[in-house]
């Protein structure tokens, strides 16, 4: 029987995934001892430990389509990775999520919408990350916002404005950070102050004026500091030292307009 010595991180046992000692004599698979590409506590798709039937596969690819319908969801897993791609789709409903992440690693293109509304949210993370853009639009009310956050960095611009009013702020600030012109006014005015900081900043200068008065001291900062000079005015006295000073500090800088208050150069 084949043995490799333990790399350092590897556990020192030989245990099947019902928690029996490893057996070699029974092990349909016992072909491959000869070739020396399985071997006990070292390549083999008997070990519950992952590692060990990764290593299996990896040797032996062509083991991995009789696989995907073995007991245990770590052998389906890994066989997964190595099958023939046609061979994937019987795993789609596959019991266990790790499988079907899996699955969604590898599965063309093409028919990854079928994992779009999987239960588990990490394959849908895996889903929404692969799929092609113009196939994202049912996943834009997707139920978890992290997905939601990855469909507003890969959607098409022109579908963006669907997902402006999302209820999660992560996500209006992706959109912000992608809209078009014509988006950037309304996500100027989101009810969250780091979703507007994010619109004002990709915002003409010619088109802040508006949006002085905010309440919020860091959007009317960046204001402050993009903003025509001439356009300045009421931030020289806003009740806000930092902004004050810098609107004040960029007017001095301009000594030939003329004076907001005096109306003097």
């Amino acid at each position: 029987m084949t043995e490799r010595t333990l790399l350092r991180d590897e556990i020192d046992e030989a245990i099947d995934w019902v928690g029996q000692p490893v057996d070699c004599a029974n092990c349909v698979h016992q072909d491959l001892l000869l070739r020396e590409t399985c071997g006990l506590r070292w390549s083999c798709i008997q070990d519950r430990y992952a590692r060990r039937i990764d290593r299996f596969f990896a040797m032996n690819p062509e083991r991995a389509n009789a696989a995907l319908s073995h007991p245990y969801f770590e052998v389906r897993a890994v066989a997964a990775k190595y099958a023939d791609l046609f061979h994937l789709s019987a795993l789609l409903t596959d019991p266990d999520e790790t499988v079907r992440w899996s699955v969604a690693m590898r599965l063309p293109l093409g028919q990854l919408h079928k994992l779009s509304r999987d239960p588990d949210r990490e394959v849908r993370i895996r889903v929404a990350s692969r799929i092609s853009p113009a196939h994202l639009y049912p996943m834009i009310h997707d139920p978890d916002y992290y997905v939601r956050q990855i469909v507003a960095k890969r959607l098409p611009t022109g579908l963006l404005p669907l997902m402006a009013s999302d209820p999660e702020s992560e996500v209006r600030k992706v959109v912000a950070a992608r809209a078009d012109t014509t988006l950037l006014p309304r996500l100027a005015r989101d009810p969250d102050p780091a979703v507007r900081l994010v619109a004002i900043e990709r915002l003409p200068a010619g088109r802040l004026s508006a949006l002085r008065t905010d309440p919020d001291w860091r959007v009317r900062y960046e204001v402050t500091r993009r903003l025509p000079v001439t356009q300045l005015g009421p931030l020289l006295t806003d009740e806000d030292s930092e902004v004050r000073q810098l609107a004040q500090m960029r007017w001095a800088g301009n000594p030939d307009i003329l004076d907001p208050i005096c109306g003097r150069g």
